[in-house]
């Protein structure tokens, strides 16, 4: 076998895990390919004899790759080519139900998506790498250009706030301090109380919107807030729905049409993400409570 033929056969082997990794940093499976189609150009161009580990040289590109893009993220909202992705929205009434216990499972993912993608991009990169895939401190410094400690407290800053990730059975007490807190961004927002609206919104909440085009990603309590001056006067219903077994949002437009569904996870009192899916096609694939009637 030919050195390059070795290495060819190295990288499919490394492939799945440096998906797997590219994945969990991104949260979209299309930018991991992406990512990991790059790091083979990159490798393909490599003198064979000139890597010592290839799974090693592999992580630390991949890491690298997947950092520019997250940085990319929080200078610009980035539309990815192609749906992340995330668990299916089961949206009912907003009533309790003996069902709750059954659909508020599949609310953990969205919530751990949510604040994985609220964390600065090396925090993301450091907690993923290190305590998802057991990647030691010194080698995710060299990716990140840091020493081994900055980058421990880097995961250990992550670590927390995925720690303070909101569990999904808190009782009744926490779904009605839930519903308090959508229905204040809803009256904030349908009132035009931008100062109720900073509020209610944590400084650093994330907002990700699947569209029919992609997935806008986004951080901070600004754009938000500058998406509800732009609504101002448009003819949207809006009322809180569960979502997930989870309060939430749904909209509609004048003609009764579903505009958006809006997963929220509430923290401390805030919003600390929101998943928005106003992609038509998606929507009108989905089984949706109506408008009120008289609205």
């Amino acid at each position: 076998m030919t050195p390059d033929a070795a290495l060819a056969e190295t990288f499919e082997e490394q492939r799945p895990r440096l998906l797997a990794v590219a994945h969990r940093v991104l949260g979209s499976r299309a930018d991991a390919e992406d990512a990991v189609q790059e790091a083979w150009l990159r490798l393909s161009r490599q003198d064979a004899d000139s890597i010592e580990n290839v799974a090693g040289w592999l992580t630390t590109v991949v890491g690298r790759i997947c950092i520019d893009t997250l940085r990319s993220r929080t200078s610009r909202a980035e539309v990815s080519p192609a749906a992340a992705d995330i668990p299916e929205l089961v949206v009912t009434e907003d009533v309790d139900t003996p069902e709750d216990a059954a659909v508020l499972a599949d609310s953990v993912g969205l919530a751990m998506l949510v604040v994985l993608g609220s964390l600065r991009p090396d925090e993301r990169l450091a907690f993923v790498l290190h305590d998802m895939f057991a990647v030691p401190f010194a080698e995710i410094a060299q990716i990140l250009e840091k020493s081994s400690d900055a980058v421990k407290m880097l995961a250990s800053r992550a670590r927390r706030k995925v720690q303070d990730v909101p569990a999904p059975t808190g009782g009744r007490r926490r779904k009605q301090e839930q519903r308090a807190v959508v229905d204040a961004f809803l009256a904030a927002a349908r009132d035009g109380d931008f100062d109720a609206l900073l509020r209610v919104l944590d400084p650093d909440v994330s907002w990700q919107r699947y569209t029919a085009t992609g997935v806008t990603v986004g951080t901070g309590s600004d754009a938000i807030v500058a998406a509800v001056r732009r609504g101002q006067g448009t003819r949207v219903l809006a009322r809180r729905v569960s979502v997930n077994g989870e309060p939430g949002i749904l909209a509609w437009g004048p003609t009764g049409r579903p505009l958006s569904v809006m997963a929220c996870v509430v923290d401390g009192g805030r919003l600390v993400g929101i998943v928005s899916i106003i992609d038509p096609g998606r929507l009108a694939r989905m089984s949706l409570p109506e408008p009120p009637s008289g609205d």
